[in-house]
């Protein structure tokens, strides 16, 4: 590698020169939901003892909110989030990592909650609660409104022809009346979380998210459920939301990735003041995942000059091996910072270049998130890796002198010519195939939950 001879500042225009002026909270919050967002990932399923193995690698990493469970869906989630509480108050976890669980407005969620907490041995005061609800019209009548109907004592006949304006009353009615219920349990966070927010009424927002706030709520969850947010969108809800709330009211972005601008949406709703960063490891989460706890802080850290205080982003690349190994769903080779390739060269001209100095082509350096550097020798190689190669490798580098250019064409052209004919006949069919059988048997098929289902009603 040559030794630049000027500052590398002065050599190129740092992307740092593009992002000031945002208006990102003293504090950042990164807030991990993989296991239990995360977990929706179709065909994913975490047992307990894999739920505390991860939960101890992101105390280790350093995020400040664990989401473990929702406790009410299975009796391995109530384990898993026992599992962690006790792990946390042994010091196994970092003592001031902020633990959740998340509950429908419903007050049976909500006891189990406080029940399974001081089953684990923890008192209700040292844990928060999620409770969900919603600021969409489409979510608010249609697939709450004869849940509100009932809450209100009206028959299911009138759910269609009830007006939405009813249907949003009742909603205000609903979550406050559970905020207020969890508050007396005694729960130390209750946030309050408005599902499809990003698709809702803004004017509706304000009031429900002021009576959420009066009922006891101590943090607000704005959650882009069906990823279609855009920054364009962001700029439109959070600078009003947080106008609208008392100075330092914590707010947390939850947004998926289903046209991949989860992570930047993320970032944008930072910029503008939002305290709680909504994240999975590796992105994992329903349909396309979540926004993805590597691409965020990076992206951060090194495009807008926000380096988080005590998080480990060397210990990135391990985190995507670790839910690789527990979730059975392998990351795509070029995903962003902590993919298989993406610090690897092969081009030619990226190698020359690569080898006189790193920074000509790789902004990131690898080691920053606990990557591997190097080059993949195939159709597009060149004199610069192979070089290198010979340099260092053991077998070869007291053979340099050896190296004319001639010898170095006739072992380039058989490098090339190996790996254009390696999958000429077969290609990747049999690899690909048992990857998509892997991803189809990891969940339950059809036929054999038909055939349990027969199984049940017929006994």
């Amino acid at each position: 590698m040559v030794e630049l001879q000027e500052p590398l500042s002065a050599l190129i225009n740092h992307p740092q020169t593009f992002t000031k002026g945002k208006k990102f909270p003293q504090k950042i919050h990164i807030y991990d939901e993989t296991l239990r967002d995360g977990e929706q990932m179709p065909g994913v399923a975490f047992s307990p003892a894999q739920k505390l193995r991860l939960a101890r690698l992101l105390s280790d990493i350093g995020v400040d909110v664990i989401l473990p469970a929702f406790i009410s869906s299975s009796e391995s989630d109530r384990e898993g989030y026992r599992l962690i509480l006790q792990e946390r108050e042994a010091g196994g976890i970092r003592p001031e990592i902020e633990i959740l669980t998340i509950a429908r407005a419903h007050r049976g969620d909500i006891k189990l909650a406080a029940d399974e907490t001081r089953k684990a041995g923890v008192a209700v005061e040292r844990v928060g609660i999620l409770i969900l609800s919603t600021t969409s019209d489409l979510h608010i009548k249609y697939k709450l409104g004869k849940t509100l109907l009932k809450y209100k004592g009206r028959p299911e006949t009138e759910w269609l022809a009830t007006p939405v304006e009813w249907y949003r009353a009742a909603n205000i009615d609903l979550i406050a009346e559970h905020i207020a219920y969890a508050k007396e349990l005694g729960f130390s966070t209750i946030e309050f979380a408005s599902e499809d927010a990003s698709r809702g009424n803004l004017a509706y927002l304000l009031p429900w998210a002021k009576a959420c706030r009066e009922a006891g709520g101590t943090r607000l969850c704005f959650s882009d459920t069906c990823g279609v947010f855009t920054p364009d969108g962001v700029d439109h809800y959070f600078p009003p939301l947080l106008k609208s709330l008392p100075h330092g009211f914590p707010v947390t972005a939850h947004f998926h990735n289903d046209l991949g601008l989860a992570s930047i949406n993320t970032v944008q709703a930072l910029g503008h003041g939002a305290s709680h960063a909504s994240i999975t490891a590796n992105g994992i989460g329903e349909r396309a995942g979540n926004g993805s706890i590597h691409q965020i802080t990076v992206i951060l850290k090194e495009l807008y000059g926000i380096e988080l205080p005590d998080f480990r982003y060397d210990l990135l690349w391990k985190l995507r091996r670790e839910i690789e190994d527990c979730s059975g769903i392998p990351i795509q080779a070029h995903e962003p910072i902590v993919g298989h390739n993406v610090f690897l060269h092969e081009s030619g001209i990226h190698t020359a270049g690569i080898s006189i100095h790193p920074a000509i082509y790789q902004f990131l350096d690898e080691k920053t998130v606990g990557g591997t550097h190097g080059f993949v020798y195939g159709k597009h190689s060149g004199r610069a890796a192979l070089e290198v190669l010979i340099d260092r490798h053991p077998l070869l580098k007291d053979k340099k002198h050896l190296c004319t250019d001639a010898v170095l064409g006739q072992i380039l052209a058989e490098i090339k010519d190996r790996r254009e004919h390696a999958h000429k006949d077969n290609g990747f069919g049999n690899v690909i195939d048992d990857y998509y059988r892997h991803l189809a048997g990891l969940g339950v098929s059809e036929s054999a939950v038909a055939e349990i289902a027969l199984k049940h009603l017929i006994s």
